[in-house]
Order: C-alpha cells, then structure tokens, then sequence
C-alpha cells in the first residue's frame, strides 16, 4: 500500500488542482472580470489571472504524469491480469492528453487576447461588438474551452475513482476471472 501512496498522491493532487483551476477560472475568474467597467480592464484582468495561474497547471500536470507513471507501474501485474484495466487506463489516459492539448491550446488563445486586450470585450470570453475578428475567435474559442476543461479533468477525476474501486480485492478477483 505504502509502495503507491506518493505517486497516487501526485496522481490525485494534480487533478484536483487541474479541476478546481480550471472550475475557479471559469466561474470566479473570468466571471469577476466581465464584471469590469472599463472594457479593455475584462480581457486584461482575465488575461493576468489565467497568465498567474498556468506555471501551477504546468506543475499539476507534470505531477501528474509522475503519479500516473508510477502508479501504472505499480499496478502492471494487476493491469495485465485484471479484465477491463487495461482499456480503463487507456481511455483515461487518453482524455488527460486530450485535456492537456485543450489546455495549452487555451494558454495559446488567451496569449492571443491578452495581446490584443486594448480593444476590449463584454466579458472574458465575450467579445464586443466591432471587436478585430481575431480577437472575437479567441474569444468565442475560449468560452467553450472554459468548460470543456473542467469536464475533461472531472472525468480524469471519475475514472480514477473507477480504478480505485477496481482493485478492491472482490473487484481484482472477479476481473482476474473473468478475463
């Protein structure tokens, strides 16, 4: 049990972290920052914020991918041998790396906004009317991908609760049986 603690640790810190980020981002972030009344200060503000918080979303998500790693590694016996482990750890593998392109793709459109955030918007991620066309597609994209990011990192949370309950020992031994 010890032999995983740390690296299941990392594994489940880091997806917190990377789903209460993203979550607090959307809701608090960017919600308070459409509330500015000067619209050139919404995407500024936003911008600041995301820009302080993506050196800890780096650190989650290498830490993830440390626990991840390891706890692969410590189960690879159980992985083999288990029915059903193996797709498990690839589907949820699968949407991490996915969540982690979306993210940095969101780094990328909110770089976009923060350079031309002297033209404003309604909100965040709401551009104004009149707004420089690339301005208002970042915008547009990053209204979706405030979103799509805490549901991709809630899932990554789901399927390791999954996993969880697939090494109980019921669990192990129906999977070992029924492979």
């Amino acid at each position: 049990m010890a032999g995983n603690m740390l690296a299941r640790s990392l594994h489940d810190l880091s997806a917190a972290a990377w789903f209460g980020g993203s979550l607090m981002g959307a809701v608090g972030l960017n919600g308070a920052a459409a509330e500015a009344k000067d619209p050139k200060e919404r995407t500024r503000l936003s911008t600041i914020g995301w820009a302080r918080w993506t050196p800890v979303q780096i650190a989650a998500f290498g830490a993830h991918a440390i626990g991840g790693i390891g706890l692969i590694a410590g189960n690879k016996g159980r992985l083999s041998g288990q029915d059903g482990a193996v797709a498990s750890t690839v589907v949820k593998s699968t949407i991490t790396v996915v969540g982690m392109a979306a993210s940095l793709y969101s780094g990328i459109l909110g770089k976009k906004v923060g350079e031309l955030s002297q033209h404003g918007g309604e909100g965040a991620t709401e551009p104004k009317h009149g707004a420089p066309e690339e301005l208002a597609k970042a915008q547009q994209q990053l209204k979706i991908l405030q979103w799509t990011l805490p549901a991709l990192s809630a899932a990554v949370i789901v399927l390791g609760a999954q996993q969880g309950e697939m090494q109980r020992p019921k669990n192990v031994l129906s999977g070992v049986f029924n492979r």
